[in-house]
């Protein structure tokens, strides 16, 4: 032969073999989209794998998000059962083809996967193995033929986002903890000293048909034992049933995964089985395969910490779509948090590819009004209407933000109707000027889990109309800017106008002339602030008025998913980057710092999740893996380092590179791998004077931006690429008054 491909699919997850190889290491194909408007296929090339004389080909399947649990709806969402389909076209010297598709002849039979959920977890059982059943050789008599079935007449595409796999490996930072002396029940914890989302390996010898049980946990509860109560619903447990080999027995499932820093293994019975020690199980860490481009460290260890969580809360959702958390029974592709958190994933890693992939879900799901829902991709069970301000918003906001990252316009231009669809629903419902008028129904939100304002629910204590509004304008003035770049004037102008109008909305309804907010919370006057909705007159007073909040709160925020993200970077806009640096440092409730004092290794869902007086938070809702709040990573990289992208000119193809250092740090840097190469920002204090030091890729240029408190000889400097270095004398830092 000259060559041979694969062309592979599923509705489910499948996992192929050739001739008992696997044709790929991806995990969890073909991947989560909406099943009844399309699915993704792979191809593979196989040559290598074929050999002359008999050849094999199986497959191995498992629910996955097309039958399996997903979130707290019953199972078979998209279908009963998983279905395999496949192509190997197999090219010969003479220019012929053959072409083995998926069809009636194949057959099929029950092996050692006994149950396999992405939220239950993976039961196998070893003694039901079928050895060689993907090579030649195979004694198939027992085998039955398989059931086909129509086609469901949905699309079949190429892959558009990278796949999921193994990404690294790691061991439990010590030997794992027996709980009992229980002859009959042992079990042990291990604890790998990372909440982190994928399974573990076993490597243990055991009698045949003995039986351990896995379980999985982010916390530990007082006794010592694994806290599961947040897992509500999902049972994240897996069973592996030992063949009785005489060596050790190594098992990984590969239809499950689990959101995880410590996990337990429990053996039944009598039965004789070798030392548990820490090389029995590896924790195995998956995700999408979006490989790291940026790096944020300085003098604060505490700092480096909440970066350390941020980085692997992105991780750990970044798993076939953004989701909100990837422990409980959740694990959906939440709007909102996507949308508020994309600028700070798009330094961390490469997100292009993820994130074209998740805009076509966003249009699959988008309702005939035009609205996108809350949850992407959006299930029956689940489906949700109008997701609302903040979340529906990030069909507007997330490509804009890809574009701006890293250049490239094609992800505008491929979704651009359906851009404008949304941005005419939201002309149409609103209601005397306003989003989400609260004589009407639409859903919000609000400024989720904030703390602001008297009676505080879930959704926060600035009025949804307040949000709704402000995005609309926030949106309009994104589509402004789209239809320039493609060359759609007339849009433009009609985008321009009613963003303008909102702007009127906006502060008839809400603004008094001396500048004060009627929602008289943070967050109110962040979204008024942060979105350019106020008049250049009254921008002061509210600023103030923001800041005379902050104060009296003791310097500690009170804002939420809506709030969180805009605090930081409207402190700097107007010049109180001293007051930014007081809530990053704050160490009490509510605060980042607050979190890594418990204990944290990544973000969680509320600012108390867990606290060393008072224990766990409300266990109906309480991750310890939601990267929302680590939002804040955006201000950390564009202000403390001093990395920031140029609009006009996206990509990094040009960088504003702005570092105002403060609160005591003695030292920040950080490094982004552009589309031009890596550029670097780092300051270091020493005696009173600032040393700067910033590298430009080749084809790329900046803007250097002297700190307020530094004494330079002009306020910027234009470079070139290549690298340069400056040493200014800086004041002493002047500290936020108590």
């Amino acid at each position: 032969i000259v060559r041979a491909r694969l062309y592979a699919t599923a509705l489910g997850l499948y996992k192929c073999q050739l001739n008992g190889r696997a044709v790929t290491d991806d995990i969890f194909r073909p991947g989560w989209t909406d099943y009844t408007k399309r699915v993704q296929y792979q191809a593979y090339d196989v040559t290598d794998l074929l050999r002359t004389g008999e050849n094999v080909i199986g497959a191995a399947l498992g629910d996955g998000w097309h039958c399996g649990f997903l979130g707290s709806a019953p199972r078979q969402q998209y279908g009963d059962r998983p279905r395999f389909l496949a192509t190997l076209v197999i090219e010969h010297p003479d220019g012929d083809e053959t072409t083995l598709v998926t069809d009636e002849r194949w057959r099929y039979r029950f092996g050692p996967v006994l149950e396999a959920d992405l939220l239950m977890g993976e039961t196998y059982d070893a003694r039901r193995e079928i050895r060689g059943w993907s090579s030649p050789g195979l004694d198939e008599s027992d085998w039955v033929k398989v059931l086909t079935f129509e086609d469901p007449g949905i699309d079949r595409v190429s892959s558009a986002s990278p796949p999921v796999r193994r990404i690294e490996e790691r061991v439990a930072v010590a030997e794992p903890i027996e709980r009992t002396g229980n002859k009959k029940q042992r079990h042990w914890i291990f604890d790998f000293g990372q909440n982190l989302v994928g399974r573990t390996r076993l490597r243990l010898k055991a009698s045949a048909g003995t039986t351990a049980r896995l379980r999985f946990a982010e916390m530990l509860q007082d006794n010592g034992t694994l806290y599961t109560a947040n897992l509500r619903s999902a049972r994240a447990t897996d069973f592996y049933t030992f063949r009785g080999d005489d060596q050790p027995e190594v098992w990984e499932p590969c239809f499950t995964f689990h959101g995880f820093r410590y996990a337990e293994i429990l053996i039944e019975g009598s039965a004789e089985h070798s030392a548990v020690t820490r090389e029995a199980l590896t924790a195995v860490v998956l995700h999408s395969d979006t490989p790291g481009i940026g790096t944020f460290e300085c003098s604060d260890p505490l700092v480096n910490q909440l970066q350390s969580n941020i980085r692997w809360g992105q991780k750990g959702n970044f798993l076939e779509v953004p989701t909100d958390c990837p422990q409980r029974d959740e694990r959906l592709g939440w709007t909102g948090d996507a949308q508020v958190f994309i600028r700070t994933a798009c330094f961390n890693a490469d997100v292009a590819g993820f994130f074209t992939k998740w805009q076509q879900d966003l249009a699959d799901a988008q309702g005939d009004a035009g609205w996108y829902p809350a949850i992407v991709p959006n299930p029956v069970g689940l489906a949700l209407g109008d997701g609302g301000p903040a979340w529906a918003d990030a069909g507007i906001i997330c490509p804009w933000t890809i574009y701006e990252c890293y250049g490239d316009s094609r992800l505008l231009e491929r979704h651009y109707d359906s851009m404008s669809r949304f941005m005419g629903y939201l002309d149409r419902t609103r209601a005397e000027g306003l989003r989400c008028h609260p004589d009407k129904s639409y859903h919000s939100f609000g400024d989720w889990l904030s703390l602001d304002g008297p009676g505080t629910t879930l959704s926060g204590g600035t009025a949804r109309d307040l949000i709704g509004t402000g995005y609309l304008a926030r949106c309009a003035e994104i589509m402004t800017k789209v239809a320039k770049i493609l060359k759609r004037p007339e849009d433009a102008k009609r985008f321009a106008a009613l963003r303008n109008e909102v702007i009127e909305s906006f502060n008839r309804e809400f603004v008094t002339p001396g500048g004060r907010i009627s929602e008289d919370t943070q967050t109110a006057y962040l979204v008024a602030l942060g979105f350019d909705l106020l008049p250049e007159a009254v921008r002061p007073a509210a600023f103030d008025r923001l800041i005379g909040k902050l104060r009296r709160n003791g310097w500690r925020l009170s804002t939420g998913f809506v709030g969180t993200p805009l605090l930081c970077p409207v402190l700097t806009r107007f010049g109180r980057t001293d007051v930014a640096y007081k809530l990053l440092l704050q160490q009490g409730y509510p605060s980042w710092l607050y979190t890594v004092l418990q204990g944290a290794t990544t973000m969680w869902e509320r600012w108390n999740s867990y606290t060393k007086e008072h224990g766990f938070g409300d266990v109906g809702m309480n991750s310890f893996n939601h990267y929302a709040y680590g939002a804040v990573g955006q201000w950390l990289y564009a202000t403390v380092a001093g990395i920031n992208l140029d609009p006009e000119r996206p990509g990094y193809k040009h960088a504003i590179l702005r570092p105002e250092p403060g609160g005591g740090l003695t030292h920040a840097k950080a490094t982004l791998e552009t589309p031009y190469g890596v550029l670097s920002s780092a300051w270091q204090i020493e005696s009173n004077t600032m040393h700067y030091k910033a590298t430009l890729p080749p084809n790329a240029t900046g803007t250097f931006y002297p700190p307020p408190n530094a004494k330079a000889d002009r306020d910027h400097y234009e470079l070139n690429s290549g690298t340069h270095e400056f040493s200014l004398p800086i004041n002493a830092e002047q500290r936020v008054s108590q």
